[in-house]
């Protein structure tokens, strides 16, 4: 791993000392300030809630400079991937590092491919989930039982080794997904073909029934593809992190990822795309009119919020919300469907991106704005959403996990705080409490 340079020095005036502190500066001439000698050389701790301002590792795999809208994995544009690549030489460039030649990009295929099917005993603890139970539970938990079937990697894991427990877990959580929403619709389960694709096995184990054969289209392959894509990695996100933390304290990459999914989980994470489509379907519902609607997300004293606009990172238009809205126009174009919830926001967009308030605060559509819209579209239920962002984000938390094991700079994940409880209190015995 290439680490950053050291450029300079700044300077921390504090309690009558001055404390240098080496500047350094990454490939994309980001800067830092080096803090990991703060507590010992001052005795304080710098806060920060959401370590918006912290940076936590070197990392190679992705760069996003959010004041122009520029999003890259291993310094390919994510536009240039989305349009010219499939999901899997995605995530092999994420995983390895770089893009794959046909043969290495054939040979991986076949590797998916073989790996697909689980273990016949995991199917048994599916039939143990009620019928209603949520996708993203049951695939966190399915995940981290791969461990007790499969060989975990350890610091003597040779190459070969380590792609093969790599192309399973990217193989095999494709199935656990389709797997988990069979369940949850209380269908038999889809077992993954030989003949398919990455996509086109993941689309035809999610729709296809006995009595209702799955017409697997090009225009859906595509945009399947282009949203895993988009979905891939985004940085040190919450569950990138996540992954990272529970890496740190030396756990598998089974449990590691497990946990990701639980963050990914969170509305305000992987499940905005869900919050999209019901903001668009109340708006619809209501019939207000979307200028009322853009009206009352202005009123600080109204309780309705536009979802899918601004981002913790960009102040510019989010690159993937392009893409996806693209994307979003050729699959409904496609099917011949004439939904109403896109014509809301396409008209929410023109009025956001042309209104003072908006644009003074950066809010831009973000990732999740047409995404729910697509998936919708291609007959997804909203309970599969943040699944199918988990299995696009799959190979960006395999990168960050294997590029920690292997940072010199690895410690375990251990924040500090700044205490506001109560000071020394003396012990009371029960009998003298009043």
């Amino acid at each position: 791993m290439e680490l950053s340079k050291k450029v300079g020095k700044a300077e921390l005036n504090y309690d009558g000392k001055v404390y240098p502190f080496d500047v350094m500066e990454g490939t994309e001439k980001e800067r830092a300030i080096d803090m990991r000698a703060l507590r010992k050389e001052t005795g304080a701790i710098s806060f920060d809630p959401g370590y918006a301002n912290t940076g936590s590792c070197h990392s190679e795999v992705t760069f996003i400079d959010g004041e122009k809208g520029i999003l890259r994995y291993r310094g390919y544009a994510i536009e240039d991937l989305a349009v010219n690549c499939t999901f899997i030489e995605v995530a092999y460039l994420l995983v390895h590092g770089t893009l794959p030649t046909q043969s290495q990009l054939s040979k991986y295929s076949r590797l998916l491919n073989r790996h697909s099917l689980i273990h016949e005993d995991m199917r048994n603890f599916f039939e143990n989930y009620p019928e209603h139970a949520h996708p993203m539970a049951i695939l966190s938990a399915m995940v981290v039982s791969l461990s007790s079937f499969y060989p975990e990697l350890d610091s003597s894991s040779s190459e070969e080794e380590l792609d093969l427990t790599v192309a399973r877990l990217l193989s095999k959580m494709r199935t656990l997904a389709a797997f988990s929403y069979k369940q949850s619709v209380g269908e038999p389960h889809v077992y993954p073909s030989s003949k398919l694709t990455y996509v086109e096995n993941f689309l035809n184990m999610m729709f296809y029934t006995p009595v209702a054969n799955y017409e697997i289209t090009p225009v859906l392959v595509r945009a399947m593809n282009k949203l895993l894509i988009l979905h891939a990695d985004h940085e040190q996100n919450c569950s990138t992190s996540t992954v990272r933390m529970v890496g740190s304290a030396g756990a598998n990459l089974y449990a590691s990822i497990a946990a990701g999914i639980c963050a990914l989980w969170g509305p305000l994470h992987g499940g905005a795309n869900q919050a999209v489509i019901e903001m668009l379907e109340y708006i619809h519902k209501e019939g207000s009119g979307v200028e009322e609607m853009v009206k009352r997300a202005k009123d600080p004293d109204d309780s309705f919020r536009l979802m899918g606009f601004g981002h913790r990172v960009y102040k510019a238009y989010d690159p993937r919300a392009r893409i996806a809205k693209t994307s979003c126009e050729e699959v409904l174009n496609q099917l011949g469907i004439e939904d109403p919830l896109l014509g809301i926001a396409m008209e929410l967009e023109e009025k956001a991106l042309n209104d003072p308030y908006f644009k003074e605060r950066n809010l831009y559509p973000n990732v999740d704005f047409y995404t729910g819209i697509t998936l919708r579209a291609m007959g997804f239920p909203m309970n599969m959403f943040t699944v199918i962002f988990a299995l696009g984000r799959l190979p960006g938390w395999v990168a960050h996990w294997l590029e920690l094991k292997n940072d010199p700079d690895k410690r375990i994940g251990r924040p500090r705080q700044v205490y506001t409880g109560p000071v020394h209190r003396e012990f009371v015995p029960i009998e003298k409490r009043g």
